[in-house]
């Protein structure tokens, strides 16, 4: 008995006119806008950063070694971090595949975390990264986000 492959057509939509569009879309109001984004937080409602961003740049380490899922501190970056990462990740294990490496957690010490706040709400560190062969630093925004910390750019050098 053979069986016979579906073949799926893609359905095409036809566009709309321009003009349907604008006489369908309605504004939405300011104060419902509001309820549904993001909320801004104080950095004295807050805990201390310097355990957060310790843990952060442990973890970003450990991501681009392929030693570590990002998946685990995706509760913890925004979106566009998450983005930036996950192609660095990629890259990073194909480079890994090509030389005929395994990824293995990379044995590191950290240096002092610096912490500036440039306004409320708003974090900004920077960490030396301490392996075996080389030094790098890590520089980390946080910002206060629906009563979290939430890491808004992340730089390995």
């Amino acid at each position: 008995m053979t069986r016979r492959a579906a073949t799926t057509q893609p359905i095409a939509l036809a566009p709309r006119p321009a003009s349907t569009l604008a006489s369908e879309e309605r504004p939405i109001p300011a104060e419902v806008r509001d309820l549904f984004g993001y909320e801004a937080t104080s950095t004295r409602s807050l805990p201390p950063p310097e355990p957060l961003v310790e843990q952060l740049t442990r973890s970003v380490v450990e991501i681009l070694a392929g030693a570590r899922e990002l998946d685990q501190i995706a509760r913890w970056v925004s979106d566009d971090v998450y983005r930036t990462l996950l192609k660095r990740t990629i890259l990073g294990a194909r480079a890994r595949q090509a030389r005929g490496e395994r990824a293995s957690r990379p044995a590191i010490a950290l240096g002092p975390i610096r912490v500036a706040e440039p306004a409320d709400g708003v974090v900004e560190a920077v960490t030396i990264v301490h392996g075996r062969g080389r030094s790098r630093a890590v520089a980390i925004r946080l910002e206060g986000i629906d009563r979290r910390w939430r890491a808004t750019a992340i730089a390995v050098l």
